[in-house]
């Protein structure tokens, strides 16, 4: 396999997958899809795939669609070695020479930023379904590997939709997601430092384009954490200070702006459930549907499912910037624009404590069970990870839980393997908070334990001394902390 090139930090699992399908041998031209939201490190990615492979890239820009053929006829030229511009007459002829060059050897033809060409020519899909057409020449004597990419995650992943053109088309659909927040972690070089580490994730999140918008460096001590704040990311003169509001209104398939704006301040603001969004918006719930699913489709909320309600669910931000703009740039854009960055930052310790960090360490918890944790930890393999609310008769409420995991097996209802509690404050976590957890394990449904559940305690600022005491002594219990959060299983 082509070794990815030293410059790519992480993406192992994308190479590999791209390589895979840029070198197969099958025989006849065929059609992938790579996308992802804007500075995820797509085209440096499908960049180097190119040099890497011989092969050839094309971005499209926003403009007419004779000026765009003009650019493909120069790129044309210029990855052939001709002297002057290709003139394309429309774009069956430009695609039908693209599949040509891979006549020899299979050959990567990458269109960058395709939905700009889409813009202009709705009909593109439809040449390309006629020109990978199963008795066509590209399909009989070549071995093109033809790469569509873009960022506007609507129109892309339409591409592929039920009675689009080019449904069963694609051989890969590769979906290019912001790091992991270990991987984050150590591409900002703070490895080391896990709190650090995670107060950087829990505002900027892991798209990798956000360490050199923030100047290249995060902060390099605990100490000097708060005025990095002030200056990358509260400083309106920061590239970072508007990208939360733009990642929005960016996305071409939102044509209403402010009404998801008002969604996003909503969930950021702690209204998880649909009925508590509607509440603060003032709509009723029915109103929401096309909201909440065009929010979801552009990657910026996700829709937690209950672990044991499958119909009651709840939706979190997925982009910690999105949530740190709604919640502070957009609130105190005065402030900040009149230099008081430091005044506004000390000013919302508590809104960053509760409504950032808080929820922030419960999404690492149920990421790191997920696909960090072994199976001795959690008592099972994790299929999934979810929170819930479990009834209780003897207090007369529901409880939440931050960390439900499942195991699907085969042929019965999916088994609880642990439950788990995560506090993202600056207190050690004690004997109290695994009480509860026992509490709530004895009121499981029957039906979905076979064996006694784990019990996980995720603590930001680690335990006291009687709760290790008590952990050591039993082998249901785990305590995990950010250092075994960052580096252990």
């Amino acid at each position: 396999m082509t070794a990815k090139p030293e410059r790519l930090f992480g993406r192992d699992a994308e190479w590999a997958e791209l390589i895979d399908f840029a070198a197969s041998p099958t025989r006849g031209a065929t059609l992938g899809l790579v996308y992802g939201r804007r500075r995820q490190g797509k085209t440096l990615m499908l960049e180097l795939l190119a040099q890497q492979t011989g092969g050839m890239l094309f971005a499209a820009t926003q403009q007419t669609e004779s000026q765009n053929l003009a650019d493909l006829g120069a790129a044309y030229a210029a990855y052939k070695g001709l002297r002057h511009p290709i003139s394309f007459r429309d774009w069956r002829e430009g695609l039908d020479e693209l599949l040509r060059l891979g006549e020899e050897r299979a050959t990567p033809v990458i269109i960058d930023e395709f939905p700009y060409l889409v813009a202009v020519t709705p009909a593109l899909p439809s040449y390309l379904q006629q020109a990978l057409s199963p008795t066509g020449y590209a399909k009989e004597h070549t071995r093109t590997r033809l790469i569509l990419c873009g960022s506007a995650l609507t129109t892309m992943a339409q591409l592929l939709g039920g009675g689009a053109p080019l449904r069963g088309r694609a051989v890969l659909e590769l979906i290019v997601r912001p790091f992991g927040f270990r991987d984050a972690a150590a591409f900002w070089g703070l490895s080391g430092d896990p709190e650090l580490a995670f107060r950087v994730n829990a505002l900027v999140g892991g798209t990798p384009a956000y360490l050199e918008m923030c100047g290249g460096s995060g902060p390099s001590t605990l100490d000097g954490f708060d005025r990095w704040v002030e200056r990358r990311l509260l400083n309106p003169a920061s590239a970072m200070f508007r990208e939360g509001g733009l990642l929005l209104r960016e996305e071409p398939s939102i044509a209403d702006p402010t009404s998801y704006a008002a969604v996003l301040t909503a969930i950021s603001a702690g209204n998880h459930r649909r009925t508590e969004i509607a509440s603060a918006l003032g709509r009723p719930a029915t109103a929401l549907g096309h909201l909440l699913t065009g929010l979801q489709q552009i990657g910026l909320v996700e829709q937690l499912n209950d672990a044991l309600r499958e119909r009651r669910g709840s939706f979190k931000i997925t982009e910690p910037i999105v949530r740190l703009h709604q919640l502070i740039m957009q609130r105190r854009e005065p402030e900040l624009v009149s230099g008081q960055a430091a005044r506004v930052w000390r000013s919302n310790a508590d809104t960053v404590a509760a409504k950032i960090y808080g929820p922030h360490f419960e999404d690492l918890a149920r990421e790191w069970c997920l696909l960090h944790a072994g199976a001795d930890t959690l008592g099972g393999t994790a299929s999934a990870v979810r929170p819930s609310e479990i009834p209780c008769r003897a207090h007369r409420q529901g409880h939440e839980i931050d960390v439900v995991v499942t195991e699907t097996t085969s042929f019965a209802a999916d088994r609880i393997t642990a439950i788990g509690e995560a506090k993202g404050t600056l207190a050690p976590v004690g004997v109290p908070q695994l009480q509860r957890l026992e509490h709530l394990r004895a009121l499981l449904p029957e039906a979905r334990v076979d064996k006694q559940p784990k019990l996980l305690l995720f603590a930001r600022a680690g335990f006291t001394r009687d709760l290790v005491e008590v952990a050591d002594g039993r082998a249901d219990v785990e305590l995990v902390d950010l250092a075994r959060l960052y580096t252990g299983e």
